[in-house]
């Protein structure tokens, strides 16, 4: 494989379903992606020794990871939760974990999980159907659990001491309703919430329209859930080079579900195609809009439409930089969309 790759290149490698190469980045530069590292410094250019080759070296050693690493990573635009089915009620069971939970190889945080993971598994559901969710706590702490977005009960709200006591460890909670409202929703502590949903406990909570008539027809549907501080800035658990990319065919419709779910804010930024803004809050927009750049604060959830007409690898990613970028190269919430003829 070259060291340097083209535009044709990276399409010809993107398209491989089974592609060998670096499975596991140095230590070298995973120290030198690491999230923490202080903004002020990072953006001091005047106070860096590295010369322009040195540079140079750091990006193109992390995209070339990024490339290697396409298609090894299969989970990482969700895991899906299926339900069991009691009668007519579609049951999910979750267990609280303490974990241990690597953002890339090298660079590993004390984490918190739903069933291992972070996020969470997917949890998708259709308008009109009846759910429970089995919350297990095995963690250190007590947690609960919020249904954000989601019309429920005041009962299932899922705020300790307000609407339900702290589920303590070693102990289950029980969340019944009726799925009322569709759209992008998520589901994430509401107990230590900035340790514990930073730590991650969080995840996608989709509730599709019994009517699919004017839902838009798509070749693939992606959630970013975006996530920062504890685990450093991550797009679905994963830094760059460690994300992959959205692998799409000239002509498609995508769909893109943006969930944000840090504390800081993240304009996402698509280069090279606009994108079509259709829901606000899993609500319908009266009059959808384009833009490149979609600003998302904490707790909003945006679903956008993108036509793949322009073929090419293109960049996606959090245009407040030193969330994406470095004098070491790119980390942190860059991805990219593929398109390919």
């Amino acid at each position: 494989m070259s060291n340097q790759l083209g535009r044709r290149e990276f399409l010809k490698v993107a398209g491989a379903a089974g592609v060998t190469g670096i499975a596991v980045a140095g230590t070298k530069f995973a120290r030198a992606q690491d999230p923490s590292a202080t903004p002020h410094s990072e953006m001091n250019m005047q106070s860096s020794t590295m010369d322009a080759d040195a540079m140079d070296a750091h990006h193109q050693e992390g995209v070339q990871i990024y490339l290697d690493r396409i298609g090894q990573d299969p989970a990482f635009w969700g895991t899906r939760l299926e339900p069991e089915m009691d009668g007519d009620v579609k049951v999910f069971n979750i267990t609280c974990q303490d974990i241990t939970w690597e953002v890339m190889p090298g660079q590993a945080y004390t984490a918190m999980a739903y069933n291992g993971i972070i996020p969470g598994p997917e949890i998708r559901v259709t308008e009109g159907d009846k759910v429970r969710v089995n919350v297990t706590n095995e963690m250190v702490q007590s947690t609960a659990v919020h249904f954000h977005g989601v019309l429920l009960p005041n009962s299932m709200d899922g705020v300790p001491f307000i609407t339900q006591p702290p589920i303590k460890p070693g102990e289950t909670f029980v969340y019944e309703f009726t799925a009322r409202n569709t759209g992008s929703h998520m589901y994430h502590s509401h107990h230590n919430a900035a340790e514990q949903v930073t730590s991650g406990l969080l995840g996608a909570f989709i509730i599709e329209p019994r009517d699919k008539s004017r839902e838009p027809e798509v070749a693939g549907d992606y959630t970013f859930v975006l996530n920062d501080s504890t685990l450093g800035f991550t797009i679905n658990g994963r830094g760059f080079p460690y994300t992959q990319p959205i692998i799409a065919k000239l002509g498609d419709r995508i769909r893109v579900r943006y969930m944000n779910e840090g504390l800081m804010i993240h304009p996402m930024h698509l280069h090279g195609l606009p994108q079509l803004v259709i829901t606000k809050d899993g609500w319908p927009l009266p009059v959808p809009y384009l833009c490149d750049t979609l600003n998302i604060a904490p707790g909003e959830r945006y679903d956008v439409i993108v036509d793949c007409t322009e073929p090419g690898a293109w960049a996606f990613h959090c245009h407040i930089l030193t969330h994406a970028e470095s004098r070491n190269g790119m980390f942190g919430m860059v991805t990219a969309l593929v398109i390919q003829e």
